[in-house]
């Protein structure tokens, strides 16, 4: 199955598929809004401000899975995204990504991208997946990684 294929709803509620990012660079992230890793909203943001007009998005996923670092309520997720952070890049429905109740988009990430020494297991938030313009995943990045340290990488996929 194809990345574009899977179904995913957004923050809304709204079904929808990835398959209005064909063709375009993909940055794909486990977010929490309560995380000590949040900060990197603001990174992100400034990833997809910078890079959306040449074919680039960043997509937030929100989990809970990690000490409940993510909020209950889909709309207070985007409320504190959009107020603490200043997001304004496509969030969608808080969902798992690990185990037998992980969404089926992170079970092909995963499954495409192995963490540290081959584990498929997504070790916390803000675990981001570079896809290229054909829906390749390319490079899986740790949470340590920041948005500023994949700038060279979303340049070079952008370009080729």
């Amino acid at each position: 199955m194809s990345l574009y294929d899977i179904e995913v709803k957004t923050i809304k509620g709204e079904k929808q598929t990835l398959a209005p990012y064909k063709g375009q660079v993909l940055l794909i992230v486990n977010t929490a809004t309560k995380c000590g890793f949040a900060p990197q909203f603001k990174g992100l943001q400034n990833l997809h401000d910078t890079y959306k007009e040449k074919g680039f998005a960043v997509l937030g996923f929100p989990s809970g899975q990690f000490m409940n670092q993510e909020l209950e309520d889909n709309a207070a997720i985007a409320q504190s995204c959009e107020l603490n952070f200043g997001v304004n890049f496509p969030l969608y429905e808080k969902v798992d990504v690990n185990g037998s109740t992980a969404h089926p988009l992170f079970q092909k990430l995963t499954r495409d991208a192995r963490g540290l020494l081959g584990s498929k297991r997504i070790k916390w938030n803000f675990t981001k997946f570079l896809i290229n313009k054909e829906g390749k995943v390319v490079k899986r990045f740790g949470p340590n990684i920041t948005p500023e340290k994949i700038n060279e990488e979303i340049q070079a996929l952008l370009e080729s």
